[in-house]
C-alpha cells in the first residue's frame, strides 16, 4: 500500500531524496510569521506518494537530510501506518494509537517544532 504525504524542499540539506518519490503535485507558499521560520522566504511543498515497500528507506534517508540548523519535520502516511520525520529520528505510528501519536507531538515540540504543527490526531477506521 503506498504512503502518501508532504517534503517541504527547503527543510532538507540535500534533496536528492526528491528522487526516490513520486512528486504529485507542488505548492509554493510565502513564508508568514505563522510559519515560524524567519530564515526562508518560501515554503516550496511536495505533496509525495511513496510505494510501501519503500517508504522505510526513504523516511530514514529523510530523516538523515533533513535541516540541520533549523527544526523540520516530514510525514507520509498510509490507511493503517505515518511516518513522521525529524532529523535522526523516525517515529512509525498506528494511526489508531494516540499515545504513539502524542510521542511524536512531545519530540516535535521538543526540537522546537511549533506545537500547531505537530497537532498528531489518531484515527478510528
Amino acid at each position: 500500500m503506498n504512503y502518501i504525504g508532504t517534503i517541504i524542499e527547503e527543510s532538507l540539506e540535500n534533496i536528492d531524496v526528491l528522487k526516490m518519490v513520486k512528486i504529485t503535485k507542488t505548492k509554493i507558499e510565502k513564508v508568514t510569521g505563522r510559519h515560524q521560520t524567519p530564515w526562508i522566504k518560501q515554503w516550496t511543498v511536495h505533496s509525495v506518494e511513496i510505494p510501501g515497500n519503500q517508504a522505510k528507506d526513504v523516511a530514514e534517508r529523510i530523516s538523515l537530510d533533513l535541516d540541520s540548523k533549523h527544526a523540520w519535520y516530514a510525514d507520509f502516511k498510509n490507511d493503517i501506518n505515518h511516518y513522521i520525520i525529524f532529523r535522526g529520528k523516525v517515529f512509525f505510528i498506528d494511526r489508531r494509537n494516540q499515545v504513539e501519536y502524542d510521542a511524536a507531538k512531545r519530540y516535535g515540540i521538543s526540537v522546537g517544532i511549533p506545537e500547531y504543527q505537530v497537532n498528531f490526531r489518531a484515527e478510528n477506521f
